[in-house]
């Protein structure tokens, strides 16, 4: 009795465990929604363009301190080969009663032979600077823009992946479960072809024809599962985690359809593709730069508050401080800014042609998808019926030969017609999940 349960424990114990990993590990269902919010948060490329529009914060940040006090403290230690000399004439300090000119001889002034150190403190408040200044700020909150409408484009291009994946997943799906449903009717051929043989009311060319159709659909079979395993890999990849995760998705209808009009779905892509938005920000972008470079030609007027201090140089005062002005500026520059700001207005007018540019591929990529989304919905219920007739004719043909009345080789033509018949349906089916995906990306849906 003992050897029995131990016996037990060693044939059925794993296996029950095995059975509950399993159970485990496919217990995942992934929806088509949380497929694509898992992307959203972590898929590799969107977290890179994610990083890049805090880059473009942090540019835009540098740049307004930019108006602020400018501060720089400089300190120069050095030791003299030859002390300076300073030399003041007789009376260059004036003439004073009782005293007579000072100094009254010409006189040198000899400093010290050791080291001496020069500290220029200054602080500067850009004045006229400031509107160059705040034009560059518009600039990079420009830019931080155009990074934010990049990382919506690339948010779009994954949820589009992710979606055709999803979809390339349920035709898989489903042709696996057609594929498997075809193995049974094959499989019960074979068996009844095998008792004619037996019988000796079929030949055993017959069996071996029926076995090679069985044997066709198991590869066939066994390619889908293959082709499954590998889209669930690249759905695993592009949601950013490991792609050995087991999962299952949720079924969704083939007959959804957009109950909108052209006109309609047109208007809301040009609300929402990012491809306009970042098209008009660099419309902006180009007379943002126009206007930076008109603002050159203002002089450069900064207020300055200094501080001077000497060590070691007995001459010289050791703290001096005062405020005051600078001033730069450049009034003839050969006619540079001219044809410079002739550039500028060539960007523009490039920006201006790509943006129409852009509504008007927009326009046509919406009205092409819309349509091509319709076309393959009313082929793929044509091809839905005609996989139904197929099977529903092979599964007539196969009764009828179990009793005798239809030759075999009429029951090897039913065969054909519902492999070719379930071709096309699976082809409509991709085809249809395909146009889906792209309409959906093409009025800027997520």
């Amino acid at each position: 009795m003992v050897k029995i349960f131990a016996l037990w424990l060693i044939v059925f114990l794993p296996i029950e465990i095995r059975c509950q990993a399993t159970q485990v590990a496919a217990g995942e269902k992934l929806s088509l929604q949380q497929a694509v919010d898992l992307a959203l948060r972590h898929n590799r490329l969107v977290n890179v363009e994610r990083l890049e529009v805090e880059k473009a914060s942090d540019k835009l940040a540098t740049i307004a301190t930019r108006r602020l006090p400018g501060f720089d403290v400089s300190v120069m230690e050095f030791q003299w080969f030859k002390p300076p000399e300073f030399r003041f004439d007789r009376g260059v300090f004036g003439q004073f009663p009782g005293l007579g000119p000072v100094p009254p001889t010409n006189t040198t002034v000899t400093s010290s032979h050791g080291p001496s150190a020069f500290i220029i403190a200054r602080a500067t408040q850009p004045l006229t600077q400031l509107h160059r200044i705040n034009l560059g700020i518009k600039m990079s909150e420009l830019g931080r823009e155009v990074a934010d409408s990049k990382l919506e484009l690339k948010k779009r291009e994954i949820a589009h992946q992710i979606k055709r994946s999803y979809y390339a997943i349920l035709q898989l799906q489903s042709a696996l479960d057609a594929s498997e449903g075809t193995l049974k009717l094959y499989r019960e051929l074979d068996r009844v072809v095998g008792e004619y043989v037996t019988q000796q009311v079929a030949l055993e060319s017959d069996s071996l024809d029926a076995k090679t159709q069985l044997a066709k659909e198991e590869f066939e079979t066994l390619k889908l599962q293959n082709n499954l395993a590998a889209a669930k890999e690249l759905l695993n990849h592009l949601l950013g985690r490991d792609i050995r995760t087991e999962f299952t998705v949720d079924a969704i209808s083939a007959n959804t359809v957009y109950e909108v009009e052209l006109s309609m779905a047109q208007t809301r892509a040009l609300a929402e593709r990012p491809e306009l938005k970042e098209a008009q920000l660099k419309l902006k972008l180009a007379e943002y730069d126009r206007r930076l470079k008109k603002a050159e030609a203002i002089p450069d007027i900064s207020a300055t508050a200094g501080y001077f201090s000497a060590f070691g140089v007995s001459v010289l005062p050791q703290n001096a401080s005062g405020i005051g002005f600078t001033l730069s500026w450049e009034p003839f520059d050969w006619g540079r800014r001219k044809h410079e700001m002739a550039e500028k207005q060539k960007t523009i007018e490039q920006a201006r042609e790509g943006l129409r540019e852009a509504e008007s591929l927009i326009l046509r990529e919406v009205g092409d998808k819309f349509r091509k989304l319709h076309e393959s919905r009313a082929l793929l219920r044509v091809s839905q019926l005609a996989q139904e007739s197929a099977r529903e004719k092979l599964r007539v043909a196969t009764s009828k030969y179990s009793l005798e009345t239809v030759l075999y080789k009429e029951v090897l033509q039913k065969q054909a017609e519902l492999a070719t018949a379930q071709d096309r349906y699976q082809q409509a089916l991709l085809a249809f999940w395909t146009a889906r995906a792209d309409f959906e990306k093409a009025i800027g849906e997520l």
